[in-house]
């Protein structure tokens, strides 16, 4: 009676089973495959063709490009030691670096101020793309621009310090103004910025440019990737706040600001950049008094700036669209005026939203600088179409040439698209 009992009694285990690991088709690198290139036949046959068609890319480029020759002086020098062998002529890079970079008329000796320049740029961009940066950094932000121009043009320091100066002006008359009257600051600002440059024009000595600390080199002389990276900078950092106010600007009640914000996005962005840039080259001068000589780069960067803000504004005008009509009253119920509730409420998620459109339009606005080319300005793309293979050394270097200009393009290009992802991981803009 008891040995039945005691058989009927369930066994109560008083210790945890130990962990039994995975199958193997569910750990790893087989799981990886398995979910990721092989989940269904379909996938199977799409990844087994795009792995064909990789090697048959890899087995045609990888031999040209291990086998190519790096130290030779021309192109015929290059087929001489190939022999009909599959290789790259490499060496067109190596000696034509420094063309390729700064162009063929920038001064040797004087590579040095570009390049710090380059470096002080991520400095000064820092506190604006990584706000949890101390906001003292800021200061030196505001500061690069005139640093800049002083190292890559050189001359006179006067110039860069007049303009800081006219830029400060107008910023101490807009807000001392602009509580009382928007308008009336902002035109101040305008116009103290104008008579401290004028003023300061007239007492700058004509040879202040000969007794300065750095040579002078005028814009011509610029060229390479370093004019493409100048060009990109400059105008993407000038069309973000354009567009904004663009933006604004078609957004407002007041008809003739309005009409004024329609027309000129309407007409930018039904005009191809190229036609842009001729009418910069050609015609933007006869809009200048005829004793001013207004510099070529200048009128390069107006002309992509105004291109580019055309196209910000409407994608911040998409961000302005998404936002609920409910932010902006409660904007009016918490007593804003108009300047802080976008600044505080409106902008901010506005932004936000809009933040793959605008990095878009800077990815295009970088690559499009390089239509320079054909106004004459000795770009990256100018210097490979026009000294480098116009030289009877290597004339008939193309993939080569081609090929480091997309690597440098890339490598920007790439950078941007990886800050903006992780931006709007660090935002959250897809309202989580």
């Amino acid at each position: 009676m008891s040995d039945t009992h005691a058989e009927s009694v369930a066994f109560v285990r008083e210790t945890t089973i130990p962990e039994s690991p995975p199958p193997a088709t569910e750990r790893g690198v087989v799981k990886w495959l398995r979910e990721n290139l092989f989940a269904t036949p379909a996938n199977s046959v799409l990844t087994i063709a795009a792995l064909y068609v990789i090697y048959l890319i890899l087995a045609s480029t990888l031999p040209w490009i291990f086998g190519g020759l790096w130290t030779t002086t021309s192109l015929a020098e290059c087929r001489e030691i190939l022999q009909g062998k599959t290789g790259a002529c490499f060496s067109v890079l190596t000696e034509r670096w420094n063309q390729l970079l700064y162009g063929f008329k920038y001064p040797v000796e004087e590579y040095w101020r570009p390049n710090l320049a380059f470096l002080l740029l991520f400095i000064a961009a820092a506190p604006v793309l990584f706000f949890d940066l101390p906001r003292k950094l800021l200061i030196f932000t505001g500061l690069y621009p005139f640093l800049a121009y002083w190292l890559i043009w050189g001359g006179s320091a006067l110039v860069p310090i007049v303009a800081l100066l006219g830029i400060l002006g107008g910023a101490l008359v807009y807000q001392r103004f602009v509580k009382s009257s928007f308008a009336a600051g902002f035109f101040g600002a305008i116009l103290a910025a104008f008579v401290i440059w004028i003023v300061a024009g007239m007492i700058i000595p004509e040879n202040a440019s000969e007794n300065a600390m750095l040579r002078a080199v005028p814009s011509r002389d610029l060229g390479g990737f370093m004019l493409n990276m100048m060009l990109g900078v400059t105008c993407v950092s000038l069309s973000l706040p354009i567009g904004i106010a663009l933006a604004l600007g078609r957004q407002s009640d007041m008809p003739l600001i309005k009409w004024v914000c329609v027309i000129f996005i309407e007409f930018i962005r039904g005009v191809p950049l190229i036609t842009l840039l001729f009418v910069a080259s050609v015609m933007l001068s006869y809009f200048f008094p005829p004793e001013s000589t207004v510099d070529l780069f200048l009128r390069v960067v107006i002309m992509i700036t105004m291109f580019s803000s055309a196209y910000i504004a409407e994608v911040i005008r998409g961000g302005l669209a998404a936002l609920p009509k409910g932010q902006y009253e409660g904007a009016d119920s918490l007593g804003l005026d108009y300047p802080q509730a976008m600044q505080l409420i409106i902008l901010p998620q506005a932004l936000k939203i809009s933040i793959p459109g605008i990095v878009n339009v800077a990815v295009g606005l970088f690559k499009d600088t390089t239509l320079v080319s054909v106004i004459s300005m000795f770009d990256l793309v100018g210097m490979i179409r026009g000294p480098i293979l116009a030289s009877t050394e290597w004339n008939g270097v193309y993939w080569e040439l081609l090929g480091f200009a997309a690597l440098l393009f890339f490598v920007v290009c790439y950078g941007i698209s990886q800050y903006s992802q992780w931006l709007e991981r660090r935002l959250a803009t897809d309202h989580r």
